[in-house]
């Protein structure tokens, strides 16, 4: 009976350190197919990132043109360049008829981090409010064309 025992735990220890690990070529291949689907995700997955920041910047936009409107009503004008957005979530000096704030927080930075630009009177219209986009400056096409309040 001892033998029986004996016989299976040398094959039990013979079949563990026989499928003990992978071996280097296994792993290659298996890195090889990792890197094929990352550099197939990646792009369509950033090319996806990029038009989000465009959609939140222009959803931020509407919502300024909105609160602007609620501005132009109590105010009887929308603000002043030199007021900014800013004007939209603190009484500027001297506003009695105010009625804010028309936004629910501070005015936010653009889906890149930089300031929102606001004109008034604008190109397109009474004003303007845009975004230059990735590269931050007047222009471009793709990610760094300017997303605007006329648009």
């Amino acid at each position: 009976m001892t033998i029986k025992k004996s016989w299976k735990r040398s094959c039990a220890m013979h079949a563990f350190h026989k499928a003990g690990g992978f071996t280097l070529l296994e792993l290659l291949v298996v890195m090889v197919i990792i890197g094929l689907l990352a550099g197939y995700v990646a792009p369509q997955y950033f090319g996806v990132v990029s038009k989000s920041e465009v959609k939140a910047a222009r959803n931020q936009i509407d919502s300024f043109q909105k609160a602007l409107v609620a501005y132009r009503l109590d105010v009887g004008s929308v603000p002043a360049s030199s007021l900014g957005l800013s004007a939209l979530v603190k009484a500027p000096p001297g506003q009695k008829k105010w009625a804010g704030p028309y936004l629910a927080k501070a005015v936010p930075l653009d889906p890149w981090g930089k300031p929102y630009v606001y004109v008034q009177p604008g190109q397109h219209g009474e004003y303007d409010v845009l975004s230059y986009g990735k590269d931050g400056r007047l222009g471009g096409q793709g990610d760094d064309a300017d997303i605007g309040s006329w648009q």
